[in-house]
């Protein structure tokens, strides 16, 4: 199963304000920047409860029939007539096999929390970051602490003419940072060579 993030944040990195409001983020995404193309190719949401009550606010349910899991150990709030939601519960490895067995092919997770313990476990291939030119000071921030670093490798990034710069990467695979240690490897090696043959000229 592919899990993708498509975000938008602040330019200082704040994904809402500390009451988890996104009134800095532009109306309707501001102008036309992949959303839609990116929600046509998704067979389900995974969010956070808060997120999920976030959007209940909003004044239509922007997920049409596309299923929302959420992720509660504690009852929801009723959902709008036509939409799809579950409430889940469990570590992102959990929720990931559950997915899987449901047949879901390609999972959006949003949501601040969520999306760290999703990147955090490893279960997130590529995160789309659209960043609008506002800071905000203060919020709820993209990323939190990790317990390692964690490698992205850079696909692209676009502009657009409201101010939207959107930047997109991959999640380095185990595969993929071991082929950087050893070129690392590689790297210190050839300096070194070239030190011994620098002071063999010298001798």
């Amino acid at each position: 199963m592919k899990v993708f993030v498509f975000v938008g944040t602040s330019l200082d990195g704040f994904i809402a304000r500390v009451n988890g409001a996104f009134d800095f983020l532009p109306p309707g995404g501001g102008e036309p920047h992949g959303y839609d193309e990116f929600m046509a190719t998704v067979d389900a949401l995974v969010i956070g409860r808060k997120t999920f009550e976030t959007v209940l606010s909003f004044d239509a349910w922007p997920y049409g029939d596309t299923p929302v899991f959420v992720l509660s150990t504690r009852p929801l709030a009723s959902a709008p007539v036509g939409a799809v939601v579950e409430r889940l519960s469990g570590a992102p490895a959990r929720i990931a096999a559950k997915l899987t067995a449901l047949g879901i092919r390609h999972a959006y997770v949003d949501g601040g929390i969520t999306i760290q313990r999703f990147l955090q476990a490893g279960l997130i291939q590529r995160l789309i970051i659209t960043r609008v030119p506002v800071l905000i000071g203060t919020g709820i921030p993209l990323f939190g602490q990790v317990r390692r670093d964690i490698a992205l490798k850079h696909v692209a990034t676009r502009q657009y003419a409201s101010g939207l710069v959107q930047s997109e990467y991959l999640v380095a695979t185990k595969s993929l940072r071991g082929m950087r240690t050893k070129a690392d490897g590689t790297k210190r090696k050839e300096a070194a060579r070239k030190r011994r043959v620098a002071a063999a000229g010298r001798g």
